[in-house]
């Protein structure tokens, strides 16, 4: 017998699942869910999950052969995570919070992560700011029989071009796949809502959509927002907006609600706008779509358009979407500093992986593997389910993958312009200057908040504390936090990740 010990998720094509399957569509979506992961299980085993559409984590028992079977979706929408106790026994889920309350858990910070951490701004890789506490990763599988724990790869990120076909073939075949999509992403008898901002991903999607309201955050500060952006798309497409302005004060009370939520430390500053965001959304939706994937999938990120430029040299230094602290600069504010530790290191096996590609594909593929894993989905996944709400992202499917692992990077990015055959597709639906306009990114305004002394008080506390002085040289740090205060407004970035960093380790080493 085959139980569920552990599932969080949604199976997009649950319809078709149950008819090759045998399971009765009648069914509540928790009951046909689990019967589809059983059943699943029970035909094609390992590589079940190649046939599954979704966003999933989940933890099988296989009664008869005595075998824990746990698995995480390809690209890593739902986080798990493990641990193996000094008795021998396995500790699982997708909490780690719910882990740590288990018996033969110890918990002690993993120092190590703070030095990768301080260049990435996200924990990327298997290991966590836990000692002992892995994640599953994305595309894998992992069996635990007779004391014996082993790790699969059942899927990896593959990139063939196919040069055989135009930017409207391209085009084409985003569109009609994604509006075979859509329609799986909820059912009939639900109702969702979206996210919307100024871009053409989240814009793309509600266009796509039968969803009739869509929320936004702005402030007060006209530069930094773009939910006047949003509201225009909203109009042009006959949908109602909701806007939440946010404001510095509540911006930085909502840190450590976040940082304990996030249960590791995220240095991504549109973290806090988007909890405050789906606590607003959730007032008036159970289910909220989101545009994730995309970029990394298609090319959206404007810095893709030097990939050319950077060529072999990628290997030597791009680990990601960030990377904000140099190691000599961390030498200094580290007490503890390992030369051996390095954020290039992580990104190592995938640059094996795809050895002969063109360096956007190299890009692309870090991207996918390590930043929308550590930051993106965490936040996204993290995030609402602490505020009750589901996030639905109809672009983080395979079938959309498959395509842009087939299409050619001149399609995606040229001189001027990123997302190329993307925004071609999204123009079916939407105006031009909505699917061609420029990449703003999901900007906050804490650059100019945090050097303001009637809301910076907390992170001038925490940066001049004894917590503080356990782990950084006070003088070095300190000289940081007083260039920026002081006019150095690209030193926000570092001061804001060390900020992070102290207020989860007070949530999780100080308070509890």
């Amino acid at each position: 017998m085959i139980k569920i010990q552990e599932y969080r998720g949604h199976i997009r094509n649950w319809e078709t699942l149950c008819r090759e399957l045998g399971i009765d569509t009648s069914l509540s979506r928790e009951e046909r869910e689990g019967a589809i992961i059983v059943k699943a299980y029970e035909t094609w085993g390992n590589q079940m999950a190649g046939h599954l559409h979704g966003m999933f984590a989940f933890a099988l028992w296989d009664d008869e052969a005595k075998k824990l079977f746990c698995l995480r979706d390809q690209f890593g929408t739902k986080p798990f995570y493990y641990y193996e106790t000094a008795d021998g026994d396995l500790l699982y889920g997708t909490f780690i919070r719910d882990i740590m309350k288990q018996p033969g858990f110890v918990k002690e910070l993993n120092e190590e992560m703070l030095q990768l951490y301080l260049s990435l701004t996200y924990v990327a890789g298997e290991n966590t700011f836990f000692k002992g506490l892995k994640k599953l990763m994305p595309g894998r599988y992992l069996t635990w029989q007779d004391g014996v724990l082993k790790i699969e790869r059942y899927w990896t990120p593959e990139f063939h071009p196919d040069e055989s076909k135009s930017l409207e073939d391209w085009a084409d075949e985003i569109h009609t796949t994604l509006g075979a999509i859509m329609p799986e992403v909820k059912t009939a008898d639900e109702t969702a809502e979206s996210f919307l901002s100024g871009g053409v991903d989240s814009s793309y999607v509600l266009a796509m959509s039968d969803v009739q309201t869509t929320d936004s955050c702005g402030y007060e500060e006209e530069r930094f927002d773009e939910s006047h952006l949003a509201r225009k798309t909203a109009d042009i497409l006959g949908r109602r907006s909701m806007r939440r302005v946010i404001t510095p004060e509540e911006y930085f009370a909502e840190v450590p609600y976040v940082m304990y939520n996030m249960e590791q430390p995220l240095g991504d500053a549109s973290a806090i706008v988007f909890s405050i965001g789906c606590k607003a959304t959730a007032e008036h939706t159970k289910i909220c779509y989101s545009g994730e994937g995309a970029d990394e999938f298609f090319g959206g990120y404007n810095m893709y358009r030097n990939a050319e430029r950077y060529g072999e040299n990628l290997k030597t230094f791009y680990v990601g979407n960030t990377n904000i602290m140099k190691e000599d600069e961390k030498k200094r504010i580290l007490k503890k500093y390992d030369p051996d530790v390095l954020p290039i290191e992580v990104a190592a096996k995938i640059y094996e992986e795809t050895e002969g590609l063109d360096p956007l594909s190299k890009m692309s593929d870090v991207d996918i593997q390590i930043w929308l894993e550590g930051d993106i989905y965490l936040n996204v996944d993290k995030m609402s389910t602490a505020a009750g709400l589901e996030i639905r992202m109809p672009l983080t499917d395979t079938r959309i993958f498959d395509i842009a692992s087939r299409m050619p990077s001149k399609y995606k990015v040229n001189e001027e312009q990123n997302k190329v055959a993307f925004r071609t597709a999204a123009a079916r639906v939407l105006p031009d200057e909505i699917a061609f306009r420029k990449k703003l990114g999901f900007i906050v305004p804490i650059r100019i908040w945090m050097a303001d002394d009637r809301y910076n008080q907390d992170v001038r506390e925490k940066f001049h504390s004894d917590m503080a002085a356990k782990f950084f040289n006070m003088d070095e740090i300190n000289a940081i936090f007083d260039s920026y205060v002081g006019g150095e407004s690209d030193n926000w970035r570092k001061v804001w990740t060390i900020y992070t960093f102290l207020v989860w380790y007070e949530e999780y080493f100080v308070k509890r």
